[in-house]
């Protein structure tokens, strides 16, 4: 369960910088730029996904090994 929860967080903080990037640069990838359900609110959703990210690496360091 401990590494579902790392690899769920380093794809949410990937996608995040991702969309980040994707706003401040120009860098075309990402998947929050594919939905358009968020047409004007990627921003909001990257740093959605990063908060999410640093929640799930929290919720994995608190799990026990094995």
């Amino acid at each position: 369960m401990k590494q579902l929860l790392e690899i769920a967080g380093f794809l949410a903080l990937v996608q995040g910088v991702a969309g980040l990037l994707h706003e401040f640069t120009a860098l075309h990838w990402g998947l929050v730029q594919k939905l358009g359900l968020l047409d004007g609110h990627e921003i909001y959703a990257s740093v959605t996904l990063l908060v999410l990210s640093f929640a799930l690496f929290a919720a994995a360091e608190s799990r026990k090994h094995g």
